[in-house]
């Protein structure tokens, strides 16, 4: 946004941004400016203008330039967290929030004096604390004479206070630990903070018009032990390499706060799948994240299935620790599965390892012999080849079993495999549901008949109602719950990565 070093000093005092070009981030202040920007016609559009488009978002006021003062003709309730309870017909003078009253005359009167729209961001303050961030956009309207004297606003409100836990903290809650979630992990963070009696922590997270972060905590975190939530999976406007940034970022913010230790944990860790040299040479995308994570001062990493375990532990210098969510999937279909003959295939010789303990965990719990497959696998600039089967599936119901489902080719083909050799029943599990790219396409086409993920990466919903039915997700804030008390405890993981959660299903 533009610097308000050439604007005059009242302005300074009640915004912190000022941009008189703008690019506006959220939905509703997006919304506004391109409505006016299309019904612009000569200096300003006028009130029958954008009148249609104000009956469920935005807000209009009318100079009255006797008073200085203006009168609000449309979209009250848009307004009322900057101004209060107001009704429509009211004056800006008249309005509870006397400090409101003044950011919208004061912006009004810049928008009027140059004709153009602008834009302002600035921190709402309530109680002595920060609670929200909000993008304010306000922009000339001309009246029945052509003369500029009403403006069209609109407001983007981003909370930073999230909800408190649902119940009363256990002996574990004290004063002493502290969580945060960070971006799409909000909602699985707080499933963990109720696990464990507590509140969620607030932060602030904002986006500048360059798509530039900003993400501070809003408590005091010295002398704390500090979790950040915070999956790394790409999605819609954020990727992987966008979220790692904001967690690293992050961390530094606390660790310079004074947090006495702060643990990572990345339920989904991104670039783990590169973890080693296959071509001259190639990246070690994952030690490198370590050491980013060991840069900005994480003491400990905690993550869900890694791609590769072993790879995992010895790229850290600091804790490191690999929750196991096997037994959360075998225990779902464990029950799923009931007497059916049975057999675990592993998409690729890479997790063949992981395929076979998660069948020797299905064999002990179902208490009959669990057969095995794989299927051939090689991956080279981005295409993927190999035909060769093996494994006793003929009238079995096949669980095709990975740490993701990314593209969705791999588990496709496996799962056409599976079918072409006999397979009754086909079902895919795996933690992370990334779900990237034609991974619906391909699925949809390949013979499967369940789809069994964690929430270790929020589902989209539009996906989650197209496969409904298909897909199970089932939850890990009981893992996280009771892997961050121990740690926070000074407890042994050992018998968590063995048994996992209690109550799990």
């Amino acid at each position: 946004m533009t610097t308000l070093a050439e604007t005059q000093p009242f302005l300074k005092r009640l915004f912190e941004h000022l941009d008189l070009a703008p690019q506006p981030i959220g939905a509703e202040t997006k919304h506004a400016l391109d409505h006016w920007r299309t019904t612009r016609r000569g200096v300003a559009p006028t009130f029958a203008d954008v009148v249609a488009d104000l009956r469920h978002s935005g807000f209009a006021f009318r100079a009255v330039p006797e008073a200085r003062d203006y009168e609000i003709v449309i979209g009250a309730k848009a307004v009322a967290p900057l101004l209060g309870d107001v009704a429509e017909g009211a004056r800006l003078s008249e309005a509870p929030d006397r400090r409101g009253a003044v950011r919208l005359r004061r912006l009004f009167d810049e928008a009027l004096r140059i004709g153009e729209p602008a834009l302002v961001q600035f921190t709402l303050v309530e109680n002595g604390r920060d609670r929200a961030g909000v993008e304010l956009l306000a922009a000339p309207l001309a009246l029945a004479d052509g003369a500029l004297g009403a403006v069209l606003g609109a407001m983007s409100v981003q909370r930073f206070e999230t909800p408190a836990p649902a119940r009363a903290a256990p002996p574990l809650g004290d004063e002493t630990i502290i969580i945060f979630a960070l971006g799409s992990s909000r909602a699985l963070g707080e499933r963990v903070a109720r696990e464990l009696g507590l509140a969620l922590a607030p932060h602030e997270e904002r986006r500048f018009e360059d798509d530039e972060r900003k993400v501070r905590p809003l408590i005091g975190v010295r002398d704390k032990d500090v979790y950040v939530i915070s999956s790394l999976d790409g999605e819609a406007g954020d990727s992987g390499a966008d979220k790692l940034i904001r967690l690293l970022f992050f961390i530094g913010a606390l660790r310079d706060a004074g947090a006495a230790r702060v643990t990572a944990v990345a339920p989904y860790l991104s670039y783990a799948r590169k973890d080693r040299r296959t071509k001259p040479l190639d990246p070690v995308a994952t030690r490198y994240v370590a050491q980013l994570l060991e840069g900005v001062g994480a003491h400990r990493i905690v993550t869900i299935d890694a791609h590769n375990v072993a790879a995992f532990e010895n790229a850290f210098r600091i804790e490191s620790v690999a929750l196991d969510a096997q037994a959360l999937l075998a225990r779902y279909l464990a029950h799923r599965l009931g007497a059916e003959p049975v057999a675990v295939v592993s998409p690729d010789l890479g997790g063949e390892k992981r395929a076979e303990l998660f069948r020797q965990r299905l064999e002990s719990l179902l208490a009959r012999p669990v057969a095995k497959g794989f299927m051939d696998k090689h991956r080279s600039m981005g295409e993927i080849s190999g035909e060769i089967f093996a494994g006793d599936v003929a009238g079995r119901a096949v669980v095709i079993l990975d740490d993701l489902i990314s593209s969705g080719g791999t588990m496709a083909r496996a799962a056409h495999a599976c079918r072409a050799h006999g397979a009754t029943r086909i079902v895919l599990a795996a933690t992370h549901g990334l779900f990237a790219r034609d991974a619906e396409t391909a699925l949809r086409v390949a013979p499967i008949d369940e789809i069994v993920v964690t929430d270790t990466v929020a589902q989209r919903e539009a996906l989650a109602q197209r496969w409904r039915g298909r897909l199970v997700t089932l939850g890990v804030a009981a893992l996280l719950a009771e892997a961050i008390a121990r740690l926070h405890g000074g407890g042994s993981i050992d018998e968590l990565l063995e048994t996992g959660p209690k109550g799990a299903p």
